[in-house]
Parts: C-alpha cells; sequence; structure tokens
C-alpha cells in the first residue's frame, strides 16, 4: 500500500516537523497546525514548538541528535566565558539561534536547535569564511545563553545608561581636524551615554575618582566614595575599547597609542556648571584601565576649618604660613589630602600684594590669582627647572608639588633660606620621618634645620552620618588599648558607631582630617644638627605637645566626628 495515502500530512512537513512526527513525539495533525502558526508569527518552527510546550526541550535535542546522527552538546557542562568570541556577529547568532562553541583550523563547532535551516549555514560560512558543522544543544539552555552573552552591547548600555543628560565638552582650545575626525569616529551614542551617565552619576555620589577596568571575562566600573572603593556596574565588555576611546579623545589623549600610560584632563560641562577631571591610562593584561579624578575646586575654597584642624593645630600652621620665608611640608599617602590642604593654605595668601607661583605635576584646581604649572619632563620642564625660573619671577610663595629627589630638595631649601616661603609635600608616614627622608636625599642637616619651619603629617578618615550615628559600647580595655588615658574614661563622652541611611554610604558622609602639626624648635633643630633619629624626635615633639596622628585621632572619636574603628584603620600604628 502507499505510504502517502497512510500518512498524508506528513507530505507537507519538512525539517524538524517530520522529524518529531516520524520518532513519535508529535501527532501529524498538531505538527501542521505548529508550522502554520510559526509562518503566521514569521518564527522558527523551534520555537513555536517550544512555546506551545509540546515538546521538552531535552526531549527534542536528543531526538534530532538520533536521526539526524549529530553530536549532542549539554552547554550546562562548558564555561561560557571560553567560547570563541565575535566569531559570529551577535546579531546573526540571536537572529538564528546559533553559538560558535569551537574552531579547529577552518572548522567552525557551531550550537544550535533546528539544524535545519538552510540559510543558517550559509549565513556562518560567509560571515566567517570558515566551514560551518552543526552540534545540537537544547534550546532552552541556548537561549539562556544567548541572552546572557549574546545581546548587544548596545542595547546593554540603553538599558544601563537609560535617560538624556545636559552634558558637554567644555572646549578651551578649538580641536584640530584629526581630533575632529578622531571624536566621530568613537561617536558610539550608547557608550557616549554611558560614560554620561557615570560621571554624572560619580558627581551626584560625591566620588573622587571613577576606575574602569577591563579584565579578561568581564569589565566592571568602581566609584571611590568617602575613601572607599565600590562596584558600580558592570557593562558589557565589548564596549571596552571604544569607552576608552572615547574617554582618550576628550581627554586630548593618543587614541592609537594603547602601549604606554598616557595622563591627560578634560573639562565637561553640567548645565552652567563646568567641572574638571583629571584622566590617566594604564595599560594591563585585557585592555587599558582608565582612572578619571574629580577635581573640585569648591574643595580648595572650604577654609581651614572645615578640614577638620582643632585650634592648637590651626594656630601653628596659621602662624608658619605667614611668616615672610621657610618652608613647610604636608606629608602623606597618595589620596590623604596633601594638596587640597596646601590649596587651602594657598588661598589664605592669595592677596593682591602677594605673588604665589606653584608647580605640580599636574595642576588639580585652577585658582585664579595664582601662577600655576604644569610639570612637562618630555620638554625638560622638571620641578627643578620651574623652580630656578621660579626664583627670577620675583616670588613671595612658591609652591612645589612635591620634593622627588636632592636636586629639587636643594634648590627649594635655597629659596626658602632667601627669603621666599616654600611649601611642598613628601610621601612619609609621620612628621618626624620626614626629616630623616629628606637627610637620606643627602640634604645637609644644618639647610634642613635652619629652613623647614612646620612638618604637618596626615590622614583621612570618613566622617560619621549626622543623622544616623548611634551611641556605641567599646570595651574599656579596647579603649585603652587604642591611646586613651584612664582620666578620660571618666563617662562624660560616649563614642558613636556607624548606622547607616538614605543620605549617607554605609552611616558615613564625607571625611575629615587626621593631623599631626609639628613645628620645628630649636629642641628638635639640635637633634637634627646632631644627626638624631626620628624617635628621638617623635619624642621631643611629643614632650612638645605635638599630638601624633592617632591621638589626632583619638581627639575626632571623642568629639563624636567619627568612629574609633576608621581611626584605627587610618592610623595603622
Amino acid at each position: 500500500m502507499d505510504s502517502t495515502l497512510i500518512d498524508p500530512p506528513q507530505s507537507a512537513l519538512s525539517g524538524v516537523a517530520r522529524v518529531l512526527v516520524h520518532a513519535g513525539k508529535l501527532p501529524a495533525k498538531a505538527a501542521e497546525d505548529l508550522v502554520k502558526q510559526a509562518r503566521e508569527k514569521r518564527v522558527s518552527f523551534v520555537n513555536a514548538v517550544m512555546a506551545a510546550g509540546a515538546v521538552t526541550p531535552s526531549d527534542l535535542a536528543h531526538t534530532l541528535s538520533v536521526a539526524l546522527a549529530l553530536p549532542l552538546l549539554d552547554l550546562n557542562a562548558i564555561d561560557p566565558h571560553k567560547l570563541p568570541q565575535n566569531i559570529i556577529d551577535p546579531k546573526l547568532a540571536q537572529q538564528y539561534g546559533v553559538v560558535a562553541l569551537a574552531r579547529r583550523g577552518n572548522r567552525l563547532f557551531i550550537g544550535g536547535a533546528d539544524p535545519t535551516e538552510p540559510d543558517v549555514i550559509e549565513r556562518v560560512k560567509f560571515t566567517t569564511q570558515l566551514t560551518p558543522e552543526w552540534v545540537i544543544v537544547e534550546h532552552d539552555k541556548l537561549a539562556k545563553l544567548l541572552n546572557a552573552t549574546g545581546a548587544s552591547a548596545a542595547e546593554a548600555l540603553d538599558s544601563l545608561a537609560g535617560g538624556d543628560f545636559d552634558f558637554d565638552i567644555a572646549d578651551d582650545e578649538p580641536a584640530t581636524p584629526q581630533e575632529t575626525a578622531d571624536i566621530a569616529e568613537v561617536e558610539d551614542a550608547p557608550v557616549v551615554r554611558f560614560l554620561q551617565k557615570m560621571l554624572v552619576d560619580a558627581i551626584n555620589m560625591r566620588a573622587s575618582d571613577l576606575h574602569f577596568e577591563p579584565y579578561e571575562f568581564h569589565y566592571r566600573v568602581r566609584f571611590r566614595v568617602d575613601g572607599e572603593l565600590r562596584e558600580i556596574t558592570q557593562p558589557p565588555i565589548a564596549i571596552k575599547d571604544k569607552l576608552s576611546s572615547r574617554i582618550k579623545v576628550i581627554s586630548r589623549l593618543d587614541i592609537a597609542e594603547r602601549r604606554v600610560p598616557q595622563d591627560g584632563r578634560m573639562k565637561l560641562k553640567f548645565g552652567s556648571k563646568a567641572i574638571d577631571f583629571r584622566v590617566s591610562t594604564l595599560p594591563t593584561l585585557f585592555g587599558e584601565k582608565i582612572v578619571i579624578r574629580i577635581l573640585d575646586p569648591s574643595s580648595a575654597q572650604l577654609g581651614i576649618e572645615a578640614l577638620g584642624y582643632e585650634k592648637i593645630e590651626k594656630e601653628r600652621l596659621l602662624h608658619a604660613i605667614h611668616r615672610p620665608y621657610g618652608m613647610i611640608l604636608v606629608t602623606g599617602p597618595t589620596g590623604s589630602g596633601k594638596t587640597v590642604s596646601l590649596y587651602t593654605c594657598l588661598n589664605i595668601l592669595n592677596q593682591p600684594g602677594t605673588n604665589i607661583s606653584t608647580v605640580e605635576d599636574p595642576a588639580e584646581i585652577n585658582l585664579p590669582g595664582i601662577n600655576q604649572v604644569n610639570v612637562n619632563d618630555k620638554a625638560g620642564l622638571t620641578f627643578a627647572a620651574a623652580l630656578k625660573a621660579f626664583l627670577r619671577q620675583d616670588p613671595d610663595v612658591i609652591m612645589v608639588g612635591e620634593i622627588r629627589d636632592l636636586e629639587t630638595a636643594d634648590i627649594a631649601i635655597k629659596a626658602a633660606q632667601t627669603g621666599h616661603m616654600v611649601m611642598s609635600t613628601l610621601h612619609t608616614n609621620d612628621a618626624p620621618t620626614t626629616l630623616t627622608r629628606l637627610l637620606n636625599m643627602g640634604v645637609a642637616p644644618f639647610n634642613i634645620a635652619s629652613s623647614v619651619l612646620l612638618i604637618t603629617a596626615q590622614r583621612l578618615a570618613r566622617r560619621l552620618c549626622e543623622n544616623c550615628k548611634a551611641p556605641a559600647d567599646y570595651p574599656r580595655d579596647a579603649l585603652l588599648r587604642a591611646g586613651f588615658a584612664e582620666t578620660e574614661l571618666d563617662g562624660s563622652w560616649r563614642p558613636y558607631r556607624a548606622v547607616g541611611c538614605s543620605n549617607c554610604n554605609n552611616g558615613y558622609r564625607g571625611r575629615v582630617g587626621l593631623y599631626q602639626v609639628m613645628p620645628i624648635s630649636e629642641a628638635i633643630q639640635r637633634i637634627i644638627l646632631s644627626e638624631g633619629t626620628a624617635m628621638d624626635i617623635a619624642e621631643q615633639a611629643r614632650a612638645e605637645g605635638v599630638r601624633d596622628l592617632r591621638q589626632s585621632g583619638l581627639v575626632k572619636v571623642r568629639a563624636g566626628v567619627t568612629t574609633l574603628e576608621e581611626v584605627l584603620a587610618a592610623t595603622n600604628e
């Protein structure tokens, strides 16, 4: 008997539908209905079957594998990060429901739930110039993988950066034709909007730095808020090159150079307000890490009271900066607020009758009325070269961004000895070790003793949120070990702890300085001349009533400004 008379509906079926009917997984009538639905909805037959729940993904995969003699792969057994990247266009992968599994020579193994689609092989072969070979995978696992890794970066960025921003590049100089071409090249709207959102969010969160970090399988963005790094988002890794190019173009950096670090600046307008950013790029194993520092001019206008100096510390500092000549040094690790402290002092001295010049690497905040110079090592404009030029510019006050070598130290000290006020920074742990650091550089002891007026060491601790801070019950022994005296634990005050509310960051909002302000007295000068140690200097400073950093922090704990944990972390002694 003719088989077409026994099973006439199958004659109209083809591909997956015929396989399922022959395998007994689907009645012929149901298969015909699903074929019609797929045509009406303009979806593949496999999608129609899955939507109707007529066959499970596992049954479909096993049936196709046996009927078509194709290998079957469980996608849950492989690491999606190890799959070949950028071989099949993401839009093509989404359209046809395929994923690149492996490449061997000119063969490309592709996974899909429907190997009977006639166009897929030809399209993949044409776009990749490789010979595709099918591997059956389960439909639900494939859909999950494509949603996780195959969505276009533009769609993902749109969801992350939804919204419009009043944001523009503040061009102090007209762009060159080459820069204009570069900007046009990287004007990728989703990337531009994403960068805008990150910068706006960072400013709203009072962040000091933004970190854009590429890794092997992911890309992350972190903000430093109140001194603490926080992960904000993980955008698609596919955007890393476009994002770094966009940042480099608006920072006037070389867009083609990815092998060496670069430093630049950008100024962006948010409405009527213009904000400066300092940009640093660093080549890493998997792309360029970019750190953007937000330079807030208002931080230099805070005034000395807002920085956290206690009364005696403030008086010592103000007395020193108003001396006609000498050297003042600010020390501390990177990010401890040294520059803000120096700018605050310069603002106090910034009067029409005073000539102030600064040399920095680079100048972080523009201060009207002060002559600021950026170091340019390639052009020969070093700290030492700028200092020599300043001495011929009739200066009253000179600020050196950092004393890094003996030549800079010698010129700065000679300037301090010849009628100029000199301010600078050093990277040391506390005030007494600053003097031994200068000695180790090779500066003569009598030059240090005769020129240095005051050294202030500083750290930053997170400030407690006034809205939610609560009294803390620390054990008495813990307070004594931290450095409190027995007489201070008389019950007249209570320390506070961080709680957390909608107005703060885990109980903290802003930061406060911890300071060791050490004037160079005659007794300390004698210790320097006799080449005494940092311990000798520290002991003499304590005898003269100079608080060290830990004691300065404990004063803030007693005042309820910060927590004991913050002070212990910031003054790890």
